[in-house]
């Protein structure tokens, strides 16, 4: 598949910075935010509400298909953000990044958005457990996979700049073949 530009998809457990480092890139790098979550809401592909967790559930099948023509077949540019790495297809990223937090200041920030109960205390275990960047290891190739802190501002700044200088890496690249890749023509580089 060839893109003009990657796609990169932001994760970690909720609270962790998800929106905020999705829109920051989308900003400096000229690419499209999908929260999606929202985008769900918008294209009727949210399935049954599930009381414990006080959300809905999503409706895959159909999300996945709206999705595919906008992120799998697409020319890329997109920053997907969403607390479960494991929905996607892998050939859909260039990039995933993991953001982490320390539980202190996460059970704050949940707190401060209303999180109470079983939400709350199974979203904190899951950043203790790491259960986002576990299931990232599992769903992509690890050299796409990178873990980021993400608890202060200046955090955002440098992730920003990190991811930044990657995309450009990214573009530099593009045209050159792999080791061990095939050209179109058939010819193994070497």
């Amino acid at each position: 598949m060839s893109r003009s530009k990657p796609n990169i998809l932001v994760t970690g457990t909720p609270g962790v910075g998800k929106s905020k480092l999705a829109d920051v890139l989308a900003q400096k790098l000229g690419m499209t935010v999908i929260n999606v979550g929202q985008f769900a809401k918008e294209n009727n592909c949210l399935g049954d509400w599930d009381p414990d967790y006080e959300s809905h559930e999503l409706d895959e099948d159909p999300l996945l298909d709206l999705l595919e023509e906008m992120v799998g077949k697409g020319d890329g540019g997109f920053v997907l953000e969403h607390h479960v790495p494991e929905l996607f297809p892998e050939r859909w990223f260039d990039l995933v990044l993991v953001l982490r937090c320390n539980n202190t200041v996460l059970y704050d920030r949940l707190k401060e958005r209303g999180y109470g109960g079983k939400k709350l205390e199974e979203n904190c275990q899951a950043e203790i457990f790491q259960t986002v960047l576990d299931e990232a290891m599992e769903s992509y190739r690890e050299e796409i996979v990178v873990e980021l802190q993400s608890e202060v501002e200046e955090q955002v700044d440098s992730n920003m700049n990190r991811v930044s200088m990657w995309v450009d890496q990214w573009q530099q690249d593009r045209g050159k073949v792999r080791p061990g890749k095939r050209r179109a023509e058939g010819a193994l580089e070497k």
